[in-house]
């Protein structure tokens, strides 16, 4: 854990003590004030769709970083980086310990598409520069109902919140793309996937909400891992124009190893906080 958000890996606490104190780039603090109020508040009387997420902020148990750029190699060799210390880190901190992240918005705005295109370019980068294997029993083909993202060897839920969900207040930020990275373990410790009577509840729950807080019917691309007909690339960043999105995943992925030496012995780059 460290005290730099900006390229580091912080708690809560931390976050919100050095937004408060002005200790922090004017893009950290508005993104944190976003999502804090995104899944603390309510909309339309109805409060935010994912009551474990919302739970988890309320009571601190989040880590959070912040990347300096979308496009920028370093920085997103940095967050490999971090996203490695957090798996190392997340469990001693708390068991819903998802990695928040935050990243410096746009010099322009951006359309739909080049938001989409942003996200599978990170998540490419990453798998790219892997430092381990993918795993074993999880398919490389996105069009299988079992794939899923992985990175050090972890499977996770990718989950995006942008700009352009106008409509979909569950998923919007007025400020960039703000990923949060929730590893399958994390859905396994709480009882709560798809295979189980208290993930089906909890899944209920999440749609009733969903109606409510967005004003909208569910996303028809919400869905479970590994059911038939569902697909969890479509989940990452659902589509509001359905014109703008890929019709196909865009990510790439082979099992050979390694791709890439960079995570395993470069040295970290140390990103200014601006």
């Amino acid at each position: 854990m460290s005290d730099r958000i900006v390229g580091g890996l912080c708690d809560q606490a931390t976050v919100v003590r050095r937004v408060e104190s002005g200790d922090t780039p004017d893009w950290v603090g508005a993104h944190w004030r976003s999502f804090r109020d995104g899944l603390l508040g309510e909309q339309n009387g109805t409060p935010f769709p994912c009551f474990f997420g919302a739970e988890s902020v309320e009571n601190g148990d989040p880590l959070y970083t912040a990347v300096p750029s979308t496009t920028d190699k370093d920085a997103l060799l940095d967050l490999g980086r971090t996203l490695c210390r957090y798996l190392d880190e997340r469990e001693s901190h708390s068991e819903r310990a998802s990695l928040v992240t935050f990243f410096r918005p746009p010099e322009r705005s951006l359309s739909e598409a080049e938001y989409h295109e942003t996200l599978w370019h990170i998540l490419q980068l990453l798998h790219v520069h892997d430092p381990a294997p993918w795993p074993a029993d999880i398919p490389t083909d996105p069009d299988d109902p079992y794939w899923e993202f992985c990175f050090a060897g972890e499977p996770m839920f990718p989950t995006c919140r942008a700009p352009f969900y106008d409509v979909r207040e569950s998923r919007y930020c007025p400020i960039g793309l703000e990923i949060t990275f929730q590893p399958r373990a994390l859905f396994e410790s709480l009882g709560v996937t798809a295979d189980t009577e208290a993930g089906q509840r909890a899944r209920d729950v999440i749609h009733d909400r969903l109606a409510g807080y967005d004003g909208v019917c569910p996303h028809a691309n919400l869905g479970n891992w590994g059911e038939d007909g569902d697909r969890e690339w479509h989940q990452y960043m659902l589509p509001a124009d359905e014109g703008q999105a890929p019709d196909e995943c865009p990510m790439t992925v082979t099992r050979d190893h390694p791709k890439s030496e960079r995570l395993v012995d470069d040295e970290t780059v140390t990103l200014p906080e601006v």
